[in-house]
């Protein structure tokens, strides 16, 4: 057994332990506590001691949106004004190579992802890699003469994968306005037959999905015709494109509606009610001119709230700490507890890894974060949401 020492240890569950630490075991944490007698109780003799210096112990980060697919794009696609016009660009500059890797991930602390993929090619590296990760097998199909056809082939070509203990695939809609009512009606059908299975969807990213929701018009719609895939017999909803999945029966706790920009208060509320997780990804709402998530909103609505860079090509890097610093600087008056929650345990709960990972606790694993922070450090909690670089995050099992 080895017990690591440290300044600060950030449990999740309950507040941080001041001179704290924590007992591992086979990569498993056995206990943990603060110094002192009364702390070291019950500890057996003979511990390997380890200070760690000056250091916070937190769980690992999960980045619970992400594409790694994507990554080759880093720097190819520019900012821009409206949604529509990233999404030009991305179809533009996509090609069919990827050569995706989970490196830069673990390098920033994170442990587990929840991956974006329309082709399957990130199972295999994520298997190899030391994440956890859900891969969604996303389908984007909205007009389809076979929307059984379209999921039941999806799902085949999941079963033929072989799931690790880590890493598990689902599947995932792209969005209400490149799904058709009938592919989700088969997404949200094929997710049941699993009852621990999450899935995913973008939802209520930007303005032009909210137009084309209400009324089947603007950019979205004009695209669809550009690529050959609008279909004439499709009724627009109306109502906001939340309310169209909650109505359609798609939303329920299992899945995790992303990004959230255009949510409105009802929206929140309804979000809470089916106990979904949204998970916001701010710096690449900016990047692609979705706007700003009114992350305070989110909180206030009591909504489960989870934390994504999104891909490379949206994001500067796949750090969540930096993500967790935007996050801070939209919401000021969201305590950073809720955030540093947001970025370990709502994203383990949301992606079905919370009985391993995103509190430390006895039995979790001991995948766990040593955060370099300044000897004078206060607020610990607080310090962390202020923007953590890779050069300060070591991973305690690999000292």
């Amino acid at each position: 057994m080895i017990r690591y020492h440290a300044p600060w240890i950030l449990p999740i569950s309950e507040p941080p332990i001041r001179d704290g630490w924590v007992a591992v075991q086979h990569g498993r944490i056995i206990a943990y506590g603060a110094l002192g007698p009364a702390g070291r109780r019950g500890l057996a003799d003979g511990a390997r001691e380890i200070d760690l210096g000056d250091v916070a112990v937190l769980p690992g980060l999960v980045n619970a949106h992400t594409h790694l697919e994507l990554s080759y794009l880093r720097d190819e696609v520019p900012p821009a004004s409206e949604f529509v016009s990233w999404i030009r660009a991305v179809i533009a500059a996509r090609r069919r190579r990827s050569n995706p890797s989970g490196t830069e991930a673990v390098a920033c602390g994170t442990a587990i992802v929840g991956d974006i993929s329309n082709t399957l090619v990130t199972f295999g590296p994520l298997a190899r890699s030391p994440l956890a990760a859900v891969v969604f097998y996303e389908l984007i199909r909205f007009n389809t003469a076979d929307p059984a056809g379209v999921v039941a082939h999806a799902c085949r070509e999941i079963e033929a994968l072989a799931p690790t203990e880590r890493v598990r695939a689902s599947l995932a809609a792209h969005a209400p306005y490149s799904v058709a009512p009938l592919v989700l009606r088969a997404i949200r059908l094929a997710v049941d037959r699993d009852p621990f299975a999450p899935c995913s969807v973008h939802l209520a990213e930007s303005t032009e999905e909210v137009e084309f929701i209400r009324s089947g018009g603007g950019p979205w719609r004009a695209l669809l015709e550009e690529l050959g895939s609008w279909d004439p017999a499709w009724v627009p909803p109306g109502g906001t494109p939340v309310q169209f999945l909650d109505d359609s029966g798609f939303l329920d706790a299992r899945v995790l509606a992303v990004h959230g920009v255009q949510m409105t208060p009802a929206d929140l509320e309804r979000l809470a009610g089916r106990g979904s997780t949204l998970v916001t990804c701010p710096r690449s709402n900016f990047h692609t001119g979705a706007g700003a998530p009114p992350i305070e909103d989110f909180y206030g609505a009591g909504v489960h709230v989870a934390v994504g860079t999104d891909s490379l090509a949206s994001a500067p890097d796949l750090n969540v700490f930096a993500e967790l610093a935007t996050m801070r600087a939209l919401a000021p008056t969201v305590p950073a507890a809720s955030l540093l929650d947001s970025a370990t345990w709502q994203g383990a709960r949301a992606l079905g890894f919370d009985a391993d990972y995103g509190t430390i606790e006895p039995g979790k694993s001991a995948r766990l974060l040593a955060v370099a922070i300044p000897a004078t450090t206060v607020d610990v909690e607080e310090y962390l949401v202020s923007g953590i670089e890779p050069d300060q995050i070591r991973w305690v099992d690999e000292l």
